[in-house]
């Protein structure tokens, strides 16, 4: 399974583009392999247009700052770089095939100083789970870390879990679950997986302030 994960900046570009960047960022999503993409600070009314421009299904949980949500939106497709993250957020999951997931959940792991979700769906190889974790504290990023993974775990019950996403930590470690690969604060953890090698960043030019990675994994005992 290739399970790539991408923090979207709120659909911005490192430097400003000074203009909406959907189109740019769903070209390269849809043009990369990946049969699960993990999406966080994505503005909250891409999902579904991206599921239709990759050909999958989505799932989503809204994050910080999405009152007044019309109003955010119709700013940001204007002028992204002037209201930045105040443009609403959301996390997304992307199902590339026929097993487009099912029970869907979501949890709030904190609201203060901001709004932290882990969500996450049940397919066919087991559950599948996404995290943007606190930022600016290590201490938080870990709590979140471990909330989410004990949430998610137990969800689970004995089923494998990928969790993965922006931990806001180059080493999360939360009980239960083995890293297996990433760059910087993205990564990507599991249990009753392996990862068939490193993973890969992909050129993504301007577009965010994270590299999206992709990493391939396979079930634990399964022929390679």
């Amino acid at each position: 399974m290739l399970v790539l994960s991408w923090n979207l900046y709120h659909g911005r570009a490192v430097p400003p583009a000074h203009r909406d960047l959907y189109e740019s960022f769903a070209e390269r999503l849809a043009g990369w392999a990946w049969d699960v993409a993990l999406l966080q600070e994505c503005p909250p009314w891409w999902p579904a247009q991206l599921a239709r421009d990759c050909d999958a299904h989505e799932h989503h949980a809204l994050t910080a700052r999405n009152a007044c949500l019309p109003l955010r939106r119709f700013i940001a497709t204007r002028w992204p770089d002037f209201i930045k993250s105040n443009g609403g957020g959301c996390n997304a999951i992307l199902l590339r095939g026929d097993d487009g997931g099912s029970d869907h959940r979501f949890a709030v792991l904190r609201t203060r100083p901001e709004r932290r979700v882990v969500h996450a769906v049940r397919t066919t190889a087991g559950w599948i789970a996404n995290l943007h974790a606190q930022v600016w504290s290590e201490e938080r990023a870990q709590a979140d870390a471990a909330k989410a993974a004990r949430t998610v775990l137990g969800w689970a019950g004995d089923a494998p879990v990928i969790l993965g996403g922006d931990f806001n930590t180059r080493t999360p470690h939360p009980p239960g679950l083995t890293d297996l690969g990433g760059h910087k604060v993205d990564r990507v953890l599991g249990r009753g997986w392996t990862a068939t090698a490193p993973e890969t960043t992909l050129e993504h030019g301007h577009l965010s302030d994270h590299a999206p990675i992709v990493i391939d994994l396979r079930r634990e005992g399964s022929t390679p």
